[in-house]
C-alpha cells in the first residue's frame, strides 16, 4: 500500500540524469517568492512558468500568512534576495470545507482521517482523539477574495517585512489554470 517504492525508483531516475543541476546557486534566479496552497492539483512550477533553481515555492494548507509562511519569505528576501512575493490561493481549497470548530471537533473524537460527505467531514474513527486542536488556529477559509487579502494585509504589515518588496495576490482557479488577481490585495501589497 505504500508509495515508498515508486518514490525511490522515480528518485533514482531523476538522480541519474541530474547534469548540472548541482550547479544551482541558492538564491533563487528569478528573485521571487510564492505563498500557495499544497492541495495536490496545484503545480506552481507549471502556473507559473518555473523551472529548478527559480523561485522559493513556500507551501501550506490553504497557502496562509501563517507565522512559519512569513518566516520563510523573510529568509527568502533577507538571506537569499527575493525582490516580489506572490500569494496564491485557490478555488474549491479544502480549507473552505470546515471552520476551527469542525476540525477540533473531530480531532477531539479521534485521530483517524475523516470522511467527507455532502454535509461537510465527519468523524469516522474510533478514538481516541486529542484535544490539543484547540490550541491551534487552522486559518480556514470563508471567502478566497478575502482570505488572499487577509494574508497579503498582515504580510505587508509585518514589522519584518520591507516595505519595498511588492507583494501579489491571486486565486488560481482549479478549473481553468489561469491565476486570477485579487485586485483589493494587489493594492494593499503595493510597495512604499
Amino acid at each position: 500500500m505504500s508509495v515508498l517504492d515508486e518514490v525511490l525508483a522515480a528518485n533514482a531516475a531523476y538522480a541519474s540524469a541530474f547534469g548540472t543541476k548541482a550547479d544551482l546557486a541558492m538564491p533563487p534566479a528569478r528573485k521571487f517568492a510564492v505563498l500557495t496552497c499544497m492541495d495536490a492539483r496545484l503545480d506552481p512550477a507549471k502556473y507559473a512558468g518555473l523551472r529548478e533553481g527559480d523561485a522559493h515555492v513556500i507551501r501550506n494548507a490553504g497557502g496562509r500568512a501563517s507565522d512559519d509562511a512569513i518566516r520563510s519569505l523573510v529568509i527568502s528576501y533577507k538571506l537569499l534576495g527575493t525582490k516580489e512575493w506572490f500569494v496564491i490561493h485557490h478555488t474549491n481549497c479544502g480549507m473552505e470545507f470546515f471552520t476551527d470548530d469542525v476540525m477540533r471537533g473531530l480531532l477531539g473524537k479521534s485521530l483517524e482521517t475523516a470522511a467527507l460527505g455532502a454535509e461537510g467531514f465527519y468523524d469516522v474513527g474510533t478514538g481516541p482523539g486529542s484535544g490539543e486542536g484547540s490550541y491551534v488556529d487552522w486559518l480556514t477559509i470563508a471567502n478566497q477574495e478575502q482570505s488572499v487579502l487577509a494574508d497579503v494585509t498582515r504580510i505587508r504589515s509585518h514589522p519584518l517585512v520591507p516595505k519595498t518588496i511588492p507583494i501579489y495576490g491571486y486565486i488560481y482557479d482549479v478549473t481553468t489554470g489561469h491565476l486570477v488577481e485579487v485586485p483589493s490585495a494587489t493594492k494593499a501589497g503595493a510597495p512604499s
